[in-house]
């Protein structure tokens, strides 16, 4: 998505009249991977035995449809992201010099790199939490409770106080289970969520915008009146009905607001092309016969690339912060150890185990203000109107 403007000078005059043009060798690259994904989910779910792991070598990890959307979504932002900043060194050279001036943005994207890290490979390592009645309550290390508390205390009693260790670093919950590895868990569900669902609001919100924007007329009439009423359409209600009817799920959450919480990005991606649209370079390729196609997909979608990526960056905890609510309030998938639902849990029990509570409510608190720091990082490097 990110790339560095055009100009009338870096337009590639040869290209506007071949019809495969719109796709650039990046594109074939994504169209290859698209591909290969769809074998490896058919030979996932039609030859594969269902007892039977996906993966068997180096760790046993069995691939469900939201770790595939999570596989998209990583390669999308590499194809998209990763790779167009690695190609353009000397505009992200400049980005980074402007991003850096911000400490905390740069403490922040630190912690959400590890956040990243540990959240995908952790659980490839670590078992789901299972009951432990016999484990429950332990407190973290270098703390200790009432040896009265807990059922069976793990650690040393000393005075009478049952003491932490490392067996359990951030203590159990009232059934037994590690907060450690809730926290870890809860790492991936936060990145599958914010990650997944905010790819799916930019795509579809930065296709409608330009089409909208460069189509104009009756195109930009009749897809406007549907952002209006695509914003006031009650998601939420329509995900309350569909977890009573079916029960709450992860990727229902994904599916239902991703799908239809992209009107505020289609109407900021409008307002930047309308303004793109009238330049000069846009002129000149619709002079040279550049098609619809290619015009939006090579001119205006970079152009405007910037405002939906400092964008994006607040979408993400937006996202999270939702559906750490809904599992708060028991609204998510039961089966997902999401923070949410981990807060929950320790909610009645802030008096004698604080720690149930605490450690994932940080958790959470730490991991939406780094990302609200990173966008106010972004929008002061990526837009040259903003004042640092």
């Amino acid at each position: 998505m990110a790339g560095e403007p055009d100009t009338f000078e870096s337009v590639d005059w040869e290209e506007t009249g071949s019809r495969l043009s719109t796709l650039s060798r990046r594109d074939r690259w994504a169209l290859a991977t698209v591909i290969g994904l769809i074998c490896a989910f058919v030979y996932d779910y039609a030859i594969l035995p269902p007892d039977r792991a996906t993966i068997t070598v180096p760790v046993e990890w069995n691939v469900t449809q939201l770790d595939w959307l999570f596989v998209s979504t990583l390669l999308a932002l590499l194809l998209y992201v990763v790779v167009p900043l690695y190609d353009n060194r000397r505009l992200t050279a400049y980005y980074w010099r402007e991003f850096r001036k911000n400490r905390m943005a740069i403490a922040s994207l630190v912690y959400l790199v590890v956040v990243f890290l540990i959240g995908v490979i952790g659980p490839l390592f670590l078992e789901k939490p299972v009951l432990a009645v016999e484990q429950a309550y332990q407190p973290p290390v270098f703390t200790s409770v009432d040896a009265a508390v807990p059922v069976d205390c793990v650690g040393p009693v000393v005075e009478g106080r049952c003491r932490g260790t490392m067996a359990h670093p951030l203590g159990t919950t009232g059934d037994g289970k590690d907060i450690l590895v809730l926290v870890v868990y809860g790492m991936q569900v936060s990145m599958k969520v914010g990650l997944i669902s905010t790819l799916l609001v930019v795509t579809i919100g930065t296709t409608v915008g330009t089409v909208a924007a460069y189509g104009g007329g009756l195109v930009d009439e009749l897809l406007m009146r549907y952002v209006d009423v695509q914003l006031v359409f009650p998601a939420f209600f329509l995900y309350l009905l569909l977890t009573y009817l079916f029960g709450g799920s992860l990727f229902m959450f994904i599916v239902i607001f991703g799908l239809t919480g992209w009107g505020s990005i289609a109407r900021l991606v409008r307002s930047e092309a309308l303004q793109r649209a009238e330049e000069e370079y846009i002129t000149a390729a619709r002079s040279a016969g550049a098609g619809t196609l290619y015009v939006i997909r090579h001119h205006l979608v970079p152009n405007v690339s910037n405002s939906v990526i400092t964008a994006a960056t607040l979408l993400i905890p937006g996202f999270i912060l939702f559906e750490a609510s809904l599992s708060f309030l028991s609204l998510g998938d039961p089966t997902v150890p999401s923070w949410g639902q981990v807060i929950a849990t320790g909610r009645g029990d802030l008096s004698s185990a604080w720690w149930v509570s605490t450690f994932p409510g940080v958790f959470l608190f730490t991991t939406i203000l780094a990302f609200n720091f990173m966008g106010d990082a972004l929008r002061d490097a990526l837009d040259p109107r903003q004042e640092t």
